[in-house]
């Protein structure tokens, strides 16, 4: 009930107000049944406006850092998460990467919508970075298509430091659903989950026009200030000759692979 509250009474309205939010390919997003929507990630305001462009219900797998604040602040976001219906999952266990995906699994064997930011973190710079593999995990062990999601204009709405918003023209981009079946039975294998994942990054790519950095953004969040790395390495639009790529990339460099393969919650 909170959620349909939120979105059409007691926050829906004052979005629409400041955003003048537009959808294009809202026809791609199926009308019943599971899938994973997966979005660039630019701003908070991100797990605003996609739910309040989408007919459907969204469900977000939330750090379990929203539900456990002290004081009234924290009392206030446990309560808030909870009643739009958000799952909070604990990142930093031994079974994280577990947790996570049987959390995702679950939602999306309730026939419901899942929504996944597949870099983890937001952007630091406008940038999109390097997808983690924990989308890929879900779509090859679930069997549902992952729909792409481009989100235009949060960021600026909504800068990376600032307390209050600000009026900007928002606009939802929903791409063509992806079908990873041709990967069926290959959930597990590293460099397909790669593969799926850099298809993935591509369309939204595409979609959103933002230029691409092959890092992950959490890695360049941690660093201290450098002079902006270079976009480079665009992920292959074809699932197979990411293979290719990854193998290649493999022999050089040995991803972390628990903590990478965890289905991206919303985070900041």
């Amino acid at each position: 009930m909170w959620y349909w509250l939120f979105k059409y009474v007691l926050l829906g309205p004052i979005l629409w107000l400041l955003g003048r939010p537009t959808v294009k390919g809202h026809e791609n997003i199926p009308t019943d049944g599971a899938a994973i929507l997966a979005s660039n990630h630019q701003a908070v305001l991100d797990s605003f406006y996609l739910p309040l462009r989408v007919n459907r219900r969204i469900t977000f797998l939330a750090k379990s850092e929203y539900f456990t604040g002290s004081g009234l602040k924290g009392a206030f976001q446990k309560w808030f998460f909870t009643a739009v219906g958000q799952v909070p999952i604990d990142r930093t266990g031994a079974d994280a990467a577990q947790d996570a995906l049987n959390a995702g699994l679950k939602v999306l064997g309730s026939g419901s919508l899942l929504g996944i930011y597949p870099e983890g973190t937001r952007s630091p710079d406008g940038r999109l970075y390097k997808g983690k593999t924990g989308m890929a995990r879900l779509a090859l062990e679930s069997g549902v298509k992952v729909i792409p999601v481009a989100m235009v204009g949060t960021d600026k709405m909504n800068p990376i430091g600032s307390r209050m918003w600000r009026p900007a023209k928002v606009t939802v981009i929903v791409g063509e659903p992806i079908d990873f079946s041709r990967f069926e039975g290959m959930g597990g294998n590293r460099f397909v989950e790669r593969a799926v994942t850099d298809e993935v990054m591509y369309k939204l790519m595409k979609l959103s026009g933002q230029e691409y950095v092959d890092i992950y953004a959490a890695s360049l969040k941690n660093q201290a200030p450098t002079k902006p790395e270079a976009a480079v390495d665009v992920p292959a639009e074809s699932g197979e000759s990411v293979v290719d790529l990854v193998a290649s990339a493999e022999s050089k460099e040995t991803e972390k692979t628990d903590k990478d393969s965890l289905p991206d919650a919303q985070a900041s």
